[in-house]
């Protein structure tokens, strides 16, 4: 490496900062394209179980999507810091940044954000990532970012999540990620199971599907927020220290797992207690009643008309011969 202006060159124009997560962006597609298709048939659900139907799907691609969508999310927990620092190696001149932190379940993120973006002839708006998931290697990216001469915050933050910081939080946050997707991805063939014995009109063990969907989900919550307390890594800029809480995913895992909880034993419940009012909720109340009328018409019931002129005495039968006669 050369010096050039009295510190390391960094690479020519910041990492572009894509306004979207795409993969997010793809699963909220899918699942909205799923919405819009039943709100496209809504119309020819007959009757009151058009508004049931309806509340159903919702809440049951709610709980996907969300499932789905933050195995891929950076922001389980997130940090923010305003600070005079430094911005290159081996230069005393100092800028005035928003610092982020976005820990994932497959790696970190770490935003430099200038106050105002263009500071000393550049633009202070950065975005890296640092993978730690199956086949990643966390030191070599770190690597990577100082070959390429990134900003000084950002190298400071990465540093504190490598294998060699004295914090010792890589390892930690590695398994954490790891073991939550693996649970996770469990509660997504769980939710599955559930939509299709709703479908199947099994509503006892569709519930049971969900209870258990919401334990896979709380589990995972449980293991993250006991790891995570557990840590302690300061990340110190001056005189101010970055403070770093549970994200947005965090947040909406555990108002899934809630949910799937809540309606889980909801259904369990009324199985035993207002079988008839569940049957209602999944628009099975026709299909009961005729189930019910056709029973009441077999052979082995006196109840029937077909059997009652069958079942006439017989001495009834002889005194109107007898008049007859």
């Amino acid at each position: 490496m050369t010096l050039w202006d009295g510190s390391y060159p960094f690479y020519p124009g910041p990492s572009a900062c894509f306004p979207f997560d795409t993969t997010r962006a793809v699963i909220v597609t899918i699942f909205l394209s799923i919405l819009v298709t039943f709100i496209i048939i809504l119309p020819g659900i007959p009757g009151r179980g058009r508004l049931f139907w309806f509340l159903r799907w919702v809440l049951g691609l709610f709980m996907g999507a969300v499932i789905l969508t933050v195995q891929f999310t950076r922001d389980w927990e997130t940090g923010w810091v305003q600070a005079n620092t430094s911005y290159k190696s081996f230069s005393h001149v100092q800028v005035n940044v928003d610092i982020g932190l976005h820990i994932g379940l497959a790696g970190v993120n770490v935003t430099l954000r200038g106050n105002p973006v263009n500071q000393i002839n550049e633009t202070i708006n950065y975005n890296e990532h640092f993978p730690w998931n199956f086949g990643a290697d966390y030191d070599h990216s770190y690597s990577q970012g100082l070959e390429k001469g990134l900003p000084s915050p950002i190298l400071y933050v990465a540093e504190k999540f490598s294998t060699q910081s004295p914090c010792a939080v890589h390892r930690q946050y590695r398994i954490a990620g790891h073991y939550m997707a693996l649970t996770l991805w469990l509660a997504f063939c769980t939710w599955l199971f559930s939509i299709l014995l709703f479908s199947m009109s099994i509503l006892l063990y569709g519930g049971h599907m969900l209870l258990l969907t919401a334990t896979l989900i709380l589990f995972s919550l449980l293991f993250f927020s006991t790891m995570r307390s557990s840590l302690e890594c300061p990340i110190q800029f001056g005189s101010v220290s970055m403070k770093t809480d549970y994200g947005e995913s965090f947040w909406m895992t555990l108002v899934t797992g809630l949910l799937c909880l809540l309606l889980g034993l909801a259904i369990i419940i009324l199985n035993f207690v207002q079988p008839e009012k569940l049957k209602l909720i999944f628009s099975l109340d026709k299909s009961s009643k005729e189930e019910a009328w056709d029973k009441s018409c077999l052979p082995a019931e006196p109840s029937c008309s077909a059997q009652d002129g069958f079942m006439v005495p017989l001495g009834e039968l002889c005194q109107v011969t007898a008049t007859q006669l």
